[in-house]
């Protein structure tokens, strides 16, 4: 994560803890990585949309879920920051930035798993799992693990994940 929180640095972005009925967290090995880091399901909010709006964009069009497969339970309050890698982030948007600032939310699945598709017209997943909150930030790409750490924190406390 970025100390420096000049937020015209950052790319706006929303991210999505999907949580099941037992507890535990989805998350998805990106097509583009060759590596078996996993990540939750996020994306660029587009100038015309509120964050709940992209929100609800990006799990559709990432993984199937629509509103009516789950609820909202919490929202981070403030933008969380991280930079990416330099080699990574001079190639992704034009270079235009050092990483993203984040606001996620933290949803209930309530439909059952054979809702979930990352089969979209634009996959982004190859493959997907449910992992326990104590295995998530050591399965995810080393530059946000600092970011999952501060959801788990913020998340963790209202015993979702038992």
């Amino acid at each position: 994560m970025s100390k420096a929180k000049n937020p015209a640095d950052y790319r706006p972005n929303v991210g999505i803890m999907l949580i099941n009925q037992h507890g535990r967290i989805w998350v998805g090995a990106r097509i583009d990585y060759v590596s078996e880091y996993w990540q939750m399901p996020q994306g660029g909010i587009d100038d015309n949309e509120t964050i709940e709006t992209a929100m609800w964009r990006e799990l559709q069009e990432e993984i199937g879920i629509t509103k009516s497969d789950c609820h909202i339970m919490a929202k981070t309050p403030d933008w969380i920051y991280y930079d990416l890698p330099p080699d990574v982030s001079k190639n992704l948007w034009g270079g235009k930035y050092k990483g993203q600032k984040q606001i996620w939310y933290a949803l209930r699945l309530t439909a059952p798993d054979t809702a979930i598709n990352i089969h979209t017209s634009n996959p982004e997943f190859k493959a997907w799992k449910w992992l326990d909150a104590d295995k998530l930030v050591e399965n995810i790409v080393p530059f946000k693990r600092q970011v999952y750490r501060v959801l788990l924190d913020a998340f963790c406390q209202n015993g979702w994940f038992k």
